[in-house]
């Protein structure tokens, strides 16, 4: 698939982007695995200041970055505008809340599991693939991204083909407010392509919306079924292949027609 700005309006190609070849992706993959590694043992606070700086630059930019949406989607300007405002709040609600989010939990009954005192710890998963729609090219990425680093891991973009301008955008993004270089970075490739990023022993999780954005998955995880309801959720089965994959997996059903 062709990786290009074409206006909405006018149906001009403005600008064609050139994939990422296989020693670039895993360039990037290798520097989010690395930065994972520095960022699972910083502080929520040092995190924070991250974010809140990364979401004072997003302010800083909201017309630079809204018109990219206006030039690839055809959002009005206005819309743009908040969708970018959007984002930059979403990442300072999680800059204040993700400590207390993710707070030990003591057990209230810890002799269940014959010990004294016990509690559930939440650590970081470590490299975490967004596989990511046009509609909302920053708002859809940014309300993954930013509790992902909140959480102490670090992300992958493959972004859909006609928003490149907008994955670009937020591949530096991160780096800019503070965060271990190679926090998150883009990857300019096709849906044929995710696979083989899903493959890899680093990539540790993977997030995704829509079942077209599902169907490079099928190999890993399992087949995504037939598209239902309005909201044309993707269901994955069967589900024994993705414990065979990996050890551990979550499903969360926010649509219609869920089959799991």
């Amino acid at each position: 698939m062709t990786i290009a700005t074409v206006n909405p309006v006018t149906g001009e190609t403005v600008e064609t982007f050139e994939p990422h070849d296989n020693a670039e992706v895993a360039h990037r993959i290798a520097e989010a695995a690395d930065a994972a590694v520095t960022l699972r043992d910083t502080t929520f606070a040092q995190r924070a200041e991250w974010m809140n700086a990364t979401a004072d630059i997003m302010e800083a930019d909201v017309e630079q970055a809204a018109r990219i949406l206006t030039l690839e989607m055809g959002k009005p300007i206005g819309q743009a505008r908040a969708e970018v405002l959007k984002c930059a709040k979403n990442m300072r609600f999680y800059a204040e809340h993700a400590e207390s989010f993710l707070a030990d939990e003591p057990l209230a009954d810890p002799s269940t599991v014959s010990a004294s005192q016990a509690w559930t710890v939440w650590q970081p998963l470590g490299v975490v693939l967004a596989v990511m729609p046009w509609n909302y090219p920053l708002w859809q990425v940014i309300r993954f991204a930013a509790p992902a680093l909140m959480a102490g891991n670090t992300g992958l973009l493959k972004h859909a083909s006609n928003v490149p301008q907008s994955a670009l955008y937020l591949d530096d993004l991160f780096d800019k407010g503070g965060f271990p270089t190679g926090s998150f970075r883009t990857l300019l490739i096709g849906s044929a392509e995710v696979a083989a990023v899903i493959s890899d022993d680093r990539v540790k999780a993977v997030t995704l919306t829509r079942i077209r954005a599902g169907r490079p998955i099928r190999g890993v995880y399992g087949r995504p079924a037939d598209q239902e309801g309005g909201a044309r959720t993707g269901r994955l089965r069967p589900l024994h292949r993705a414990a065979q994959r990996r050890p551990r997996c979550g499903l969360h059903g926010g649509g219609q027609g869920q089959d799991l």
